[in-house]
């Protein structure tokens, strides 16, 4: 009878062996990037100059005087006369060839040098981005031009101000 007993004990361990769950391996591949570019590097190149702005006699509003980033001057108004060499500001940027550059640059305020109390706003033409052509020097030159409008009321004297500019991926 004995020999009867280890047969079932041996089936039954036998049984369970069986049913125990298979252990499996599994297993996925990632791909792995990293894109390293170098720093940019801004370099202011050339001021902004929209010449000399005379007021016309009377009463009268709103001329606006600009020049564009591509350095097209307008001065349309009969009430303003527009002389004097002007020019868009440049500026060189450079960094890693075929990325993208975003420019910050807003509008700016341009104070009376004769009286601080007295400013004009420079609306900025901006090229919002530009995609570098080469990495590192010499890099690629791009404008930025800005409109002003005066008045009759306007104060007389040279205003001034100056651009904030970033440059970043």
């Amino acid at each position: 009878m004995r020999r009867h007993s280890l047969t079932i004990i041996a089936g039954l361990a036998s049984a369970l062996v069986g049913a125990a769950p298979a252990c499996a391996a599994a297993g996925g591949v990632a791909t792995v990037n990293a894109s390293v570019v170098k720093p940019l590097v801004l370099t202011w190149l050339q001021d902004l100059d929209l010449g000399t702005i005379i007021l016309g006699p009377g009463s009268w509003s709103s001329a606006t005087i600009g020049i564009s980033r591509a350095g097209a001057f307008s001065c349309p108004s009969a009430n303003v006369t527009c002389s004097g060499a002007t020019k868009a500001a440049k500026y060189n940027v450079s960094g890693s060839n075929r990325e993208v550059v975003h420019i910050t640059a807003p509008n700016v305020t341009l104070v009376n040098q004769s009286d601080a109390t007295k400013t004009l706003t420079l609306v900025v033409d901006n090229p919002g981005s530009v995609t570098l052509t080469n990495s590192g020097p010499p890099g690629l030159d791009f404008s930025l031009g800005g409109s002003i409008t005066v008045s009759s009321t306007t104060a007389g004297g040279t205003y001034s101000g100056t651009f904030n500019v970033t440059v970043d991926y």
